[in-house]
């Protein structure tokens, strides 16, 4: 009866035996599936190969050899696997053959993983060399939308929403706020991205050919009509059409613009019927179009149509912390279409053009950083004297240079915006925790009250050199 239960036991559950074997197995298949997760380290790699290689006992003899290929040259009669080969240190595995068929097809099989592993690892190694080089960029980089704050990142979240689907999109915003730059992202971010991207700005054209520049006209429907013309309507069809500055469309246009967005027809001068196309409008203006409508000067019905997904952006005085970073892009770009090698902009030059409001908004950056670049010698650092004289004399705070490493005090006027006198002093007091403390990270937080992670955020954020200033204290 016991041994009838033994064996019944044993039939069940696995004896001794079984349960070795089950778990031998189990560690023979972890170690030949980690060799892909290993193949970033060759040694090892080598060592869980050779750990397979003995739990299936394929070879009478397997090792790892290590060092100058001259020191450790191939064995005849042995199987090999370069590992890694590197200059002078060269990691592989030989095996002795098998004395048998099964033990050698064994063998193979763990070897050619091995192999596999290593040519995933190069291959992973020259794509990680070639995005290096030429990294692929976002839609948002290639367009220079560099859009850092909240307002601006919650702007580009809705723009992405709306960007597969086919409603008009009414972007507002001062000029040179980069109206035109998120209307090419919406594009990029469609369907339509392979089709044109029309850019047509409203006030380019006399009022009396507007219609005819919109929506085309037939050669002979009016004086001066000498050839036919499809208009920049139906040139943007399968794409997006841009319509710069609508606020200034004359009245008499916006209906025919208003049917052309409720029924997807134009009506071109001088043809008898209307022709069906297929286009995504987004409009731009900077000025209030409700008070427009107000004033009767924009037809109410069109205003509702356009304005079914608003994007407003705000001036650049409101997102200063953006400035640092448009203002290296648009210096990058410039340096090198002029060839200035490596032009950069001191820590002071930084503080005026964030503290400086920009009327003309991004366009008026962009502008200054071009002139900085034609004017400046290679390679030079651009101090507070290179820049325009309205951003020179707008100075409201007192520069870094000018404050002692020593001093407790930051002079700062309150006739400026809160978030700029904030980034001010934030600004000052890292650059000189940093300077007290030689460029310690550790140490510069502890002073500041942050962790060793928000330290190097700002620094980041602020564009603060990393090489500690002349007279750090030694002590810090």
């Amino acid at each position: 009866m016991e041994r009838e239960l033994g064996e019944t036991i044993d039939h069940t559950n696995g004896g001794p035996h079984e349960r070795a074997k089950s778990s031998s197995e189990g560690a023979l298949v972890d170690s030949i599936t980690s060799v892909l997760d290993l193949s970033r380290s060759p040694h090892l790699l080598a060592r869980e190969l050779l750990s397979a290689i003995e739990r299936l006992e394929c070879s009478p003899r397997a090792r790892i050899l290590e060092g100058p290929p001259e020191h450790n040259p191939a064995e005849p009669g042995c199987m090999h696997l370069t590992i890694s080969d590197e200059g002078d240190n060269r990691i592989a595995i030989a095996c002795d053959v098998p004395d048998t068929p099964a033990k050698a097809l064994a063998l193979a099989g763990v070897l050619r993983v091995g192999r596999a592993a290593v040519e995933l690892e190069r291959l992973r190694e020259s794509e990680r060399g070639r995005a290096a080089l030429w990294p692929e960029s976002s839609a948002e980089e290639q367009a220079g939308a560099l859009f850092s704050t909240d307002e601006m990142r919650a702007v580009l979240s809705t723009a992405r929403r709306i960007a597969a689907t086919t409603i008009p999109v009414l972007i507002t915003g001062e000029t040179g706020t980069g109206k035109e730059v998120l209307a090419r992202l919406i594009h990029a971010y469609s369907q339509r991205a392979r089709a044109l991207f029309v850019p047509f700005n409203c006030t380019s054209m006399p009022r009396d050919m507007l219609e005819s520049q919109l929506f085309g006209h037939r050669r002979g429907s009016f004086t001066g009509a000498t050839e036919h013309f499809q208009g920049v309507t139906r040139a943007a069809n399968h794409g997006t059409l841009l319509l710069d500055e609508i606020g200034d469309m004359s009245l008499d246009v916006q209906p025919k613009l208003l049917r052309f967005l409720e029924s997807n027809e134009i009506h071109p001068v001088g043809e008898s019927r209307p022709i069906e196309i297929d286009v995504r409008v987004i409009a731009a203006t900077n000025c209030d179009l409700e008070e427009r409508v107000s004033r009767g000067e924009f037809r109410e019905d069109l205003y509702y149509r356009l304005n079914i997904v608003p994007l407003r952006l705000p001036p650049l005085r409101e997102r200063r912390g953006e400035i640092p970073a448009l203002a290296v892009h648009y210096l990058d770009k410039y340096r090198l279409e002029f060839a200035k090698g490596d032009l950069r902009l001191a820590q002071d030059t930084m503080e005026y053009l964030l503290l400086y409001r920009w009327p003309g908004n991004i366009r008026q950056l962009a502008n200054e950083m071009r002139r900085m670049a034609a004017i400046a010698e290679p390679d030079a650092v651009l101090m507070p004297e290179h820049l325009s004289p309205d951003i020179a004399k707008s100075r409201r705070t007192l520069p870094a240079s000018e404050l002692s490493i020593d001093a407790d005090e930051v002079v700062v006027r309150l006739d400026q915006p809160i978030a700029a006198a904030t980034e001010h002093l934030e600004r000052t007091m890292v650059a000189r925790a940093l300077r007290r403390c030689g460029g310690r990270i550790d140490a510069a937080a502890k002073i500041l009250g942050l962790s060793r992670k928000g330290l190097y955020l700002k620094r980041q954020r602020y564009q603060l050199e990393e090489t500690p200033a002349a007279g750090a204290d030694p002590k810090m």
